[in-house]
């Protein structure tokens, strides 16, 4: 009798014990460094019980973990980049959800002079006609992505400069750390240049440019390459990313009072 009463009472408490499910997201890491991945993962445990398992990487790598079925879903920023992953059908589809921008950051006393650049093109030819430091993350980031095409086109390729351009192959926040560490220049999306702090002497110089913009999006990794791929929970994660929490969530993250996010989710 007590036997049967200890295993009733078992069969209780493992059927009132939820288990929640688990998904593998590939994300930039400026998500990281700008601290939003603190203030959704927990709204999204809470809402949906899904642990949202992070892989951060640039977005290069993001898209080839997606490609060999290493992550359920990938958020990046590189349109072009993720166009084509769809395009060659490692993803379902993109789904735009918010975006900030990209910024120059450089030395307070700016030598380069890009404080004063009438565009985001004849900052960069500042800085290759005076040769100051610049660091640049080399690592196939969507930040490294738009860098190497603003120097395309202001009509340079950063491949034939010299010693004043420092490939880093790192991260946003750890680039950002040898650009405080040199006194060099160097482009970084806003949110993790906000939620940076070790700013050293270094300053915001240059934004505004509509160039600069920077859209990041979500990319489900497509079921029919890969069997095992959780689309359903991708898929779940998306309506969640969409929807009106998250948008307050991002519109509401601020940091010394300036926002590092605007939603821009569509309804489908």
């Amino acid at each position: 009798m007590i036997h049967r009463v200890l295993c009733a009472i078992s069969v209780v408490m493992m059927a009132s014990t939820s288990i929640a499910e688990e998904m593998k997201l590939a994300v930039t890491t400026s998500f990281e460094n700008s601290g939003l991945s603190d203030v959704l993962l927990p709204a999204i445990k809470e809402d949906l019980d899904l642990d949202v398992q992070l892989l951060v990487v640039g977005t290069g790598q993001a898209l080839r973990l997606g490609e060999a079925g290493d992550v359920d879903a990938i958020l990046v920023h590189s349109r072009s980049a993720e166009e084509a992953f769809v395009a060659d059908g490692y993803g379902t589809h993109r789904r735009e959800i918010m975006y900030n921008d990209f910024v120059m950051i450089g030395p307070s006393d700016d030598p380069a002079a890009i404080g004063n650049a009438a565009s985001a093109v004849e900052a960069l030819q500042n800085i290759a006609t005076t040769e100051p430091a610049f660091v640049s993350r080399g690592d196939d980031s969507g930040t490294h992505k738009k860098e190497l095409a603003l120097w395309r086109d202001a009509g340079f390729d950063a491949e034939t400069f010299g010693d004043w351009y420092r490939e880093v192959g790192a991260g946003m926040g750890a680039s950002l750390n040898t650009s405080a560490g040199l006194g060099a220049y160097i482009l970084a999306d806003r949110a993790s240049w906000l939620n940076f702090g070790n700013k050293a002497d270094l300053a915001l110089l240059y934004a505004g440019d509509p160039v600069l913009f920077n859209q990041y999006a979500f990319l489900p990794v497509n079921a029919e390459k890969h069997a095992h791929i959780r689309n359903d929970l991708a898929m779940a994660l998306e309506g969640w990313l969409t929807g009106p929490r998250a948008a307050d969530l991002i519109n509401g993250y601020m940091i010394n009072g300036e926002t590092l996010f605007t939603f821009n989710a569509q309804p489908k």
